[in-house]
């Protein structure tokens, strides 16, 4: 099979896959809180990339690090898994899952606005454009359609969900200048993670008693939010030869994430969400040359061994 033709498959898996996570989420919610599905998740995901390191014959390596890049890792790891994860799952905890994906799906847009003071970025008016676009998508799907009311189903859900999407953007950003392994550095970054966790969950909650049921949404979402699709996802940026090949696919998650959600959640899909969502990815589309732009330089970037 072509490199080509491996990059849309491993994009497609990758899609699929991305499109059933937050069905898992909400169902997972509840039966555990938000810092109980975390440490449970993200304990799941450390395991995965262990064992790809190991596969990979990278361990050594990982534990030969100067300190910088220690330190470097206990910051990203402070940034994802812990706090982008913290505001995610408790927006999915106070929204409708149709409403808390397609806000957090903003961070494209998100990047392009924060590209501008973090890599001196030039914005020109398509990129207006396209921020005003998903931005009327946002208030579209917060308010509900309620525009010219103004009155928001769930601020403080809304925020969050928003919110979310501008962590995740810095940390794409600050991931571009970080020019170690993508494993290696994701593998670090989970480890530091799982003990801020830790804290915040002996601190602030309990470790959930053990539950087939319960642990199997956590499990999931340890495996295909966190840990295995990332790594198909990367496979298939390595082999497309043009990121916007592959990069272009993964705007029909959010789409494919609404069916999954009627089906599994059972939540009726407010008219509201899909001109939102539509908006939104419309805003996305149109920004596209950006995006991909930003996409590359992580690609383009000197591989180093670790």
């Amino acid at each position: 099979m072509q490199d080509q033709h491996k990059a849309y498959l491993y994009a497609g898996i990758s899609v699929l896959l991305w499109a059933t996570v937050a069905s898992a989420m909400k169902i997972s919610l509840a039966y555990l809180d938000f810092l109980q599905l975390l440490f449970l998740s993200v304990s799941v995901s450390l395991v995965v990339l262990f064992i790809v390191i190991v596969g990979q014959g990278k361990l050594k390596n990982v534990f030969k690090l100067p300190l910088k890049a220690y330190l470097k890792s206990a910051v990203f790891g402070l940034i994802n898994p812990f706090l982008y994860y913290i505001v995610l799952f408790k927006a999915y905890d106070l929204l409708p899952a149709q409403e808390a994906q397609p806000l957090n799906y903003t961070w494209p847009i998100m990047m392009t606005l924060l590209s501008i003071p973090i890599l001196k970025q030039k914005i020109n008016i398509q990129n207006f454009l396209a921020i005003l676009i998903s931005f009327l998508g946002v208030l579209t799907i917060s308010t509900r359609g309620n525009l010219l009311g103004f009155s928001f189903s769930n601020p403080y859900g809304a925020i969050l969900g928003i919110a979310s999407a501008v962590i995740w953007a810095l940390f794409w950003i600050y991931n571009i200048k970080d020019k170690r392994d993508e494993i290696s550095k994701l593998f670090l970054n989970f480890l530091f993670g799982i003990v801020y966790i830790s804290i915040a969950l002996a601190a602030f909650s309990s470790f959930p008693t053990f539950s087939a049921k319960h642990y199997m949404g956590a499990v999931y979402v340890g495996l295909f939010e966190m840990g295995v699709t990332f790594i198909i996802w990367s496979m298939a940026l390595k082999k497309s030869t043009h990121t916007a090949k592959v990069s272009r696919l993964i705007y029909l998650v959010p789409f494919l994430s609404l069916i999954v959600i009627y089906f599994t959640v059972g939540e009726n899909i407010q008219s509201s969400t899909l001109i939102g969502l539509g908006l939104i990815v419309g805003g996305l589309i149109f920004d596209n040359i950006n995006f991909v732009r930003l996409m590359e330089k992580v690609l383009k970037r000197k591989k180093t061994k670790i």
